[in-house]
């Protein structure tokens, strides 16, 4: 009960401090071992790594096997034990699973408060170093390796890079003095910064109030992803479709703003944007075209919404006749199945999946049909464009390929 009392008392701990007394002779829950729990006193003269996880992180399972090679290599120097705040139950059923008996060998502690109050954190994978009994530095998974480890050891200079993971509700880097100010109130915001923030995950967040999204923040994101989701926004305030194919990207290095995110390098790293951006609430409504001024007054680039004289593909009618009409049930959108069935939904469905991306036809394809009502289609492979082009007609639609002026999104470099 004293070890209780004290823990309750204990802040979060800052890089230098000492872990409190109490907390090396507390019981630990475990979970994939004989024991049912352990405490830390055996290893207090070692390296500790705490490897905050959860089951549904899968970027925390990707980085069981090498946390497990690195423990054998380095052997009784280093202790890595990973930490879940997931009770015993959750987690025991999860290790029962096909994708959890691959890692039944990792003994986790499970249902954990005590490190979680010392090391608060928002994300997973979440690592926590101890040296000599005290908070050395706190990094993401990626900084985990051989040389970093070696360093540590051999008390050389670390080449650690601290995370202390950021509140992404709030304003990026947006200092918290801030919030003690009583008698003022946030009006807008503006940031904008080159490579990667490895205190913050890959994502994006709105700023909202009352349903009125007044702010967007993207984090670690290629230029590209970010275009792509200003431009949804700005299309769909137009009454159109951004799609793959109606994005024009004509800079002479496009490798710079588009490229895989999934692939974490150096090189990668220098090319991740992380922007936020707030507008007074009353202007909600200009957000995103205020947002793509800004990224084009601080990028190498620019960006526009221009109607472009471009090659299509144009779904007509061909008759008064109406075949497609719907007979009613109930709603399936199996488009791209083979074969293909659209029951009691609109056209939509179909442009969009003939526009998702680049598969069926690389050409933009529009509707011109005006038809409004829901309709029932069935084709035998929409996966070939002259088939379905042949099997349309049975319906009194054509789709012709034609020349229209419609709304791209064109990037260019300044």
């Amino acid at each position: 009960m004293a070890a209780t009392t004290s823990f309750a008392q204990t802040k979060s701990l800052k890089i230098g401090e000492a872990l409190p007394e109490s907390i090396w002779s507390t019981p630990l829950q475990l979970v994939n071992h004989s024991q049912k729990t352990m405490t830390l006193n055996q290893d207090k003269e070692k390296l500790i790594l705490l490897d905050f996880w959860a089951t549904w992180c899968s970027s925390c399972l990707v980085n069981f096997p090498k946390m497990e090679e690195l423990q054998k290599q380095f052997g009784d120097k280093i202790k890595i034990i990973p930490v879940s705040n997931q009770d015993r139950p959750t987690l025991e059923k999860f290790f029962a699973t096909k994708n959890g008996q691959r890692y039944k060998q990792v003994v986790s502690v499970a249902g954990d408060k005590i490190f979680h109050q010392l090391f608060p954190h928002k994300g997973v994978p979440y690592i926590v170093w101890i040296k000599n009994g005290k908070l050395l530095n706190t990094t993401d998974a990626e900084q985990v390796t051989e040389t970093s480890i070696s360093e540590i050891l051999g008390n050389k200079k670390s080449s650690l890079q601290t995370v202390t993971q950021i509140d992404k509700t709030r304003p990026l880097m947006l200092s918290e003095n801030y919030d003690t100010e009583m008698e003022t109130e946030l009006q807008s915001f503006a940031f904008l910064s080159k490579g990667r923030i490895r205190a913050l995950d890959f994502g994006t967040w709105f700023h909202r109030d009352k349903g009125k999204t007044y702010g967007r923040q993207f984090t670690n994101k290629s230029l590209l992803e970010i275009y792509r989701a200003i431009g949804y926004e700005l299309f769909e305030q137009r009454g159109d479709v951004l799609s793959e194919k109606r994005m024009l990207n004509t800079i002479q290095q496009p490798e710079n703003i588009d490229f895989n995110t999934n692939i974490t390098s150096k090189e990668t790293d220098a090319k991740l944007y992380s922007i936020d951006f707030i507008v007074p609430k009353s202007q909600a409504d200009s957000l995103y075209s205020k947002m793509l001024r800004f990224i084009n007054e601080n990028t190498p680039y620019t960006v526009s919404l221009e109607k472009i004289v471009t090659q299509c593909l144009v779904l007509k009618r061909t008759s008064g006749k109406d075949k497609i009409a719907t007979k009613g049930g109930v709603f399936v959108n199996k488009f791209l199945k083979t074969p293909s069935v659209l029951q009691n939904a609109t056209l939509d469905y179909m442009l969009s999946a003939l526009n998702v991306n680049k598969n069926i036809t690389a050409l933009p394809v529009i509707d011109e049909t005006g038809y409004k009502g829901k309709v029932d289609l069935r084709f035998s492979n929409v996966n070939d464009i002259k088939t379905l082009q042949k099997e349309l007609a049975q319906y009194d639609l054509a789709l012709e390929e034609e020349e229209r002026a419609i709304l791209m999104l064109v990037i260019k470099d300044k």
